[in-house]
């Protein structure tokens, strides 16, 4: 597994918890702030070997840096021992992202109440819950949180009508967050277009489609996401309750 080794740089001694950071964007996000020196807590449902993987690799980089735990975000009483483990691990908390997302898709006439539940209770509600229990601790540290959105949370995709309200609603929580955790706490989100197909694939017709539809005619990466957290959690410091949509400009030539 390919983990970073630039020494620690703008995020060190900060502690980061990311959910949904076993693979995909959430591991490479993980590498990426790890690289420049923060603690990480890897967030987990399922992907035991994966987190587990990751874990033991960013150790090797830098030892007693990352720790793994799992916790099922719909359950809302678990979150604040997962904030909990976060602090008493690391000291504080610094830095929440909320990338742990469900993706898939609901037809009109096929939506059930468990396929709303599902999609609203991973994007929008174990966020706005995890963001009530990480509260404090950020208070405390100046923190941030940023939420992992989806530029068809401004503009529906077709046949995911459920999970286009889920990042709407997500998209609208980091404003309203903004505005109740300032001036200690800022919140914003990054927006990714076409950057990482669905786990269970995707037409390549329909790919190369939405690819001619960027400004820049190609697909991204889960890196240029990580970029953009890395700018928030670094860089950013005058910049609250805003959205960077990292999509190659696909939201501009709808």
């Amino acid at each position: 597994m390919r983990v970073e080794t630039t020494q620690p740089g703008a995020l060190a001694g900060k502690t980061v918890l990311i959910t949904g950071s076993a693979r995909r964007v959430g591991a490479e996000i993980a590498r990426l702030l790890h690289a420049h020196g923060a603690n990480i807590v890897l967030h987990y449902r399922s992907s035991a070997e994966d987190a587990a993987a990751l874990e033991r690799a960013l150790n090797e980089a830098r030892p007693g840096t990352a720790v793994r735990v799992e916790c099922d975000l719909l359950q809302v009483e678990q979150l604040p021992a997962l904030v909990a483990r976060a602090v008493d691990t690391f000291g504080g908390l610094d830095v929440l992202i909320n990338n742990a997302s469900t993706f898939f898709p609901t037809p009109l006439g096929d939506i059930t109440e468990i396929d709303w539940d599902d999609l609203l209770g991973t994007n929008l509600k174990a966020p706005l819950f995890l963001a009530q229990a990480a509260a404090s601790a950020l208070h405390e540290r100046r923190g941030l949180i940023l939420n992992i959105a989806d530029i068809h949370g401004m503009r529906p995709l077709r046949r995911y009508p459920v999970y286009s309200v889920a990042k709407a609603g997500l998209i609208m929580l980091t404003k309203s967050l903004a505005r109740e955790l300032g001036p200690h706490v800022r919140v914003n989100a990054v927006a990714p277009g076409p950057v990482m197909w669905p786990a269970d694939g995707l037409d390549e017709a329909l790919q190369e489609k939405i690819i001619r539809r960027t400004a820049l005619k190609r697909p991204g990466s889960a890196a240029e996401v990580a970029r953009t957290c890395l700018f928030f959690a670094s860089e950013a410091s005058y910049i609250t309750g805003q959205v960077i949509a990292v999509d190659g400009g696909r939201s501009i030539g709808w």
